[in-house]
């Protein structure tokens, strides 16, 4: 019986889950399905045609609540946390995402909700591109930080103090900032950043 396509991106996932981005391998892949190299192949040429693959299953559940005819700031708001919370459902989920260049039905569905709703706010095309790219990227940047942190709990906690004791020395700004920097409330830390981000394409509308 021939594996289907479905079946080798959720045997990827589950690897990716247990040893995260670099433990996912093709060779890994194709003896965790029982099947060939050639079997696997034969739907992904490579590992980054799998990762494409993935990359689009993330967004599967993005932006089913809002349309391009949603006012735009809901839409952003909705668009920035449904991205968040798709990459934290896997290990390494953002940097699956990160560096693709995915063509296909999800991403594009998203891609137009976001731009067409900054776009009938009053920003041109370009610059309504450029601001969904820039809350994509946004929340890319966000969300491997955080994923980051969470894999190396105990190392972040052994370097806090070092980082605290250096900053005091000769950096007084940073110093006077740390509980904010080392703050592990990611819900409000990502909301102030989406706020920003926000105010920023406000700005950006034209007033009549």
């Amino acid at each position: 019986m021939r594996i289907q396509r479905e079946q080798v991106v959720a045997a990827a996932w589950t690897l990716l889950d247990e040893g995260g981005l670099e433990g996912l391998t093709m060779r890994v892949l194709a003896k965790a399905l029982s099947i060939q190299a050639p079997s696997l192949y034969w739907h992904f040429p490579g590992k980054q045609a799998l990762l494409d693959a993935m990359a689009d299953t993330l967004l599967q559940d993005v932006a089913r609540t809002v349309t391009a005819d949603s006012p735009w700031e809901s839409v952003v708001r909705s668009v920035a946390g449904d991205l968040r919370r798709a990459f934290l459902q896997h290990r390494d989920g953002a940097r699956v995402y990160a560096g693709t260049f995915v063509v296909s039905e999800h991403t594009l569905r998203v891609s137009d909700t976001l731009i067409g709703s900054v776009g009938r706010a009053g920003l041109a095309p370009r610059e309504a591109g450029w601001a969904a790219f820039t809350v994509l990227d946004y929340v890319l940047g966000f969300t491997i930080e955080e994923q980051g942190f969470s894999a190396q709990e105990a190392e972040t906690k052994e370097r806090a103090g070092a980082l605290r004791e250096r900053a005091s020395a000769r950096y007084p700004h940073a110093a006077g900032a740390m509980d904010a920097i080392l703050d592990r409330d990611f819900e409000r830390r990502f909301d102030f950043g989406l706020e920003l981000l926000i105010a920023g394409i406000r700005a950006r509308i034209p007033t009549v």
